[in-house]
């Protein structure tokens, strides 16, 4: 058993990229459809505002520290967590792990032409990967072709490319009926992946500073997320720092 860190109102895993790579396995070998999430400091703020998104993330069976502020917050308030291990991160090195451990993986969400272009990557980029399907996230009210398609794949692990909290939603509604072991919301890394979204460089992810790289990207679109937000969520550390959540 590995720890596991309560942290402003959920409870995170502690735990660090390889540990975490670790822990799919044994989901995997289990084979119950669980759901994983990765928590950043926006969606700490979310969660705060929305009861069922927090009773979600409480009922996720593999819960890591998305954002750098999340571990500096744990240090703050004297939970520390080993490391970031970033959505983006784990899912391309669960696309190399499942290569050499004969998974198959499912890429659901995004544009038709991303999610596609992300398959074509893994594909190239791992030859023993076994792709099971590929399927762009707009499907109207109508989900359960989808569902079908997703379970008779019989994937074992499925990465849904949406934003939050559709994905935490979703996820959490259909869980079971997808059937995959290990189910993971990805956000916007087939983005990223298809090389549609460039990435923050690494001294800015080291210093925590990836979200001021979106920001600088897309300030109309994200300036409500990430100025806002994060004086949110200094706010609610601070709180929690005093004692009073």
């Amino acid at each position: 058993m590995h720890p596991r860190v309560p942290l402003m109102g959920v409870t995170i895993d502690a735990l660090t990229l390889p540990q975490t790579i670790a822990e799919v396995d044994r989901i995997i070998a289990v084979g119950e459809p669980m759901q994983h999430c990765s928590v950043n400091a926006s969606k700490v703020v979310l969660m705060h505002k929305d009861p069922e998104l927090l009773a979600i993330i409480r009922g996720c069976g593999l819960v890591n520290a998305d954002g750098q502020a999340v571990v500096w917050a744990s240090r703050v308030l004297g939970r520390s967590l080993p490391e970031r291990v970033a959505g983006v991160d784990l899912f391309e090195a669960l696309l190399a792990h499942a290569a050499a451990r004969g998974y198959s993986v499912f890429l659901l969400g995004a544009t038709r032409q991303v999610v596609e272009a992300a398959a074509g990557r893994a594909s190239r980029e791992h030859p023993g990967l076994t792709v099971a399907g590929a399927h762009d996230g707009y499907w109207g009210d109508d989900d359960s072709d989808v569902v079908r398609e997703v379970r008779a794949s019989g994937a074992d692990i499925l990465f849904v490319a949406m934003p939050s909290p559709r994905k935490e939603y979703w996820l959490a509604a259909r869980l079971h009926d997808l059937g995959t072991p290990f189910a993971m919301g990805v956000g916007g890394s087939f983005d990223v992946y298809a090389g549609e979204v460039e990435r923050a460089p690494r001294w800015m992810q080291r210093l925590g500073l990836e979200w001021l790289f979106r920001f600088a990207q897309e300030p109309a679109r994200m300036w409500r997320r990430y100025l806002i937000g994060n004086a949110e969520f200094v706010l609610l550390v601070a709180r929690y720092r005093l004692g009073r959540p």
